[in-house]
């Protein structure tokens, strides 16, 4: 068995705590700057899409519903993907699957640039969302074995917002793409090279701490442990709480303004391409801050309320989202500087997001289940932004995008944020059984060397 100690936030007597020296934590927080500008990469072919969607349609004569498409069948494609890549991640170093997947990968965002058509776009597109997918349940067990429970929140926060910091300040470079000739194939070829650059980058710098590390260090699990199975799966979907989140991110409607956003600006309320792609860089701005803060805050709610804090600040964030997009889509504001505003408020309240449930997940399952837990509630998130982005898509085509944000976003957020309320039972319940998994091994191995 693994030797693993108490989460260091809840010491108990006669578990040593063992505290990183502090070049060691300096060292995890570059790494966690280099899997932030990771993600960063991996998401850049997706604000191709969303960004430069008008040209892009204008180019190969696409309906709306076609951005729908895009998104969703790249995300579709991340359900099966995504417990794909952490499988192998269980027979290979995780750091050389990161790069390849999440980076090297990349050639095929750099071919959909070569694209002459909507159908080979849409496949080079899929194709490239195969390596994607396989990032974010990688990079989400790395942060669980770098961080410890007091401060997993603020790690993951400043990920996220890091991520998403770079990923919208290039948003109105994208913009600009638009008014050249094939403009949004330079696009692609950007990103497609901004995933290699940072798979290698991965490949020479980033440092796996190793299985549980964060609960005792230099401890890992062996490979009988550590084995995607469908046994584990139908384990981990007995995990109440886990379930429950997976849920919750199948039924969220936070991406579709992602994916929509510009478009809508443009559509909808009359602002040119290069005005709307202005909206990825305050969106980007508000939930770095958002991300920031929200970790912060999430932390300290936490230690007061080690129980239901974080379960209470994430219900809180999803009904805060959905009145926000009600505000920003269903009236009619003045300026775009009105709408980048509220568009700033949507965006700081969902870049609380990933300090809340990562630090959530990572608090009701074991070490050596991590990446296994975050490939099935990224499953499920790929699962719920392709239903909801397809759903507008269609919805907006027939009915327009503002009816669509009502009913696909606004509505199902509002029930989504009710279902919340079972977590306050389930939670305190599985993080204890964690907790005292990790104590009855912290005293195996100290009965075993003695």
């Amino acid at each position: 068995m693994p030797t693993e100690a108490a989460p260091p936030s809840s010491p108990r007597p006669g578990v040593a705590s063992l505290p990183a020296a502090s070049g060691e934590k300096a060292r995890n927080w570059r790494q966690v700057t280099l899997l932030g500008g990771l993600i960063s990469a991996d998401n850049g072919e997706g604000s191709v899409v969303s960004v430069l969607f008008p040209a892009l349609r204008a180019a190969l004569g696409l309906p709306l519903a076609a951005l729908g498409v895009l998104v969703g069948v790249g995300k579709l494609v991340g359900v099966v993907c995504g417990p794909f890549w952490v499988a192998v991640a269980q027979r290979y170093p995780r750091k050389n699957v990161l790069a390849v997947c999440a980076g090297l990968w990349g050639v095929w965002t750099f071919a959909a640039g070569f694209a002459q058509n909507y159908v080979q776009l849409l496949v080079l597109f899929t194709v490239a969302a195969v390596g994607v997918a396989g990032g974010g349940p990688l990079v989400n067990g790395l942060l669980a074995d770098l961080f410890d429970d007091r401060t997993r929140g603020r790690a993951a926060g400043y990920m996220y917002g890091l991520s998403a910091l770079a990923t919208g300040l290039s948003g109105p470079l994208l913009g600009l793409l638009s008014e050249v000739e094939g403009g949004w194939r330079y696009g692609f070829f950007f990103a497609g090279a901004l995933q290699i650059l940072f798979g290698i980058l991965v490949l020479l710098f980033l440092r796996d701490p190793g299985v549980g590390a964060a609960e005792s260090p230099g401890a890992t699990a062996p490979p009988a442990e550590r084995a995607l199975t469908w046994g584990r799966v139908r384990e981990l979907l007995r995990n109440r709480s886990l379930l429950l989140i997976c849920v919750q991110r199948l039924t969220t409607g936070q991406f579709v303004i992602l994916s929509f956003g510009v478009t809508f600006l443009v559509d909808v309320r009359g602002f040119t391409n290069a005005q709307a792609s202005y909206l990825t860089v305050v969106f980007a701005v508000a939930y770095f801050a958002g991300t920031l803060l929200g970790g912060l805050a999430t932390d300290g709610i936490h230690r007061r309320n080690p129980r239901t804090g974080r379960v209470a600040a994430m219900q809180f964030t999803v009904f805060a989202y959905a009145l926000g997009v009600c505000a920003v889509t269903q009236f009619a504001w003045p300026s775009l500087g009105a709408y980048l505003a509220l568009f700033a408020v949507l965006a700081f309240v969902q870049g609380c997001t990933p300090g809340i449930n990562r630090p959530l997940v990572m608090s009701v399952t074991l070490p050596e289940a991590r990446s296994a837990a975050f490939a099935l509630m990224l499953s499920a998130e790929a699962a719920g932004w392709a239903v909801t982005t397809v759903l507008v898509g269609y919805i907006g085509d027939a009915f327009g995008l503002q009816a669509a944000f009502l009913w696909v976003v606004v509505v199902l957020m509002l029930v989504n944020g009710a279902m919340l309320s079972l977590l306050y039972r389930t939670c305190p319940r599985d993080a204890s059984g964690v907790r005292a998994e990790l104590d009855r091994r912290a005293a195996a191995a100290g009965a075993g060397g003695a």
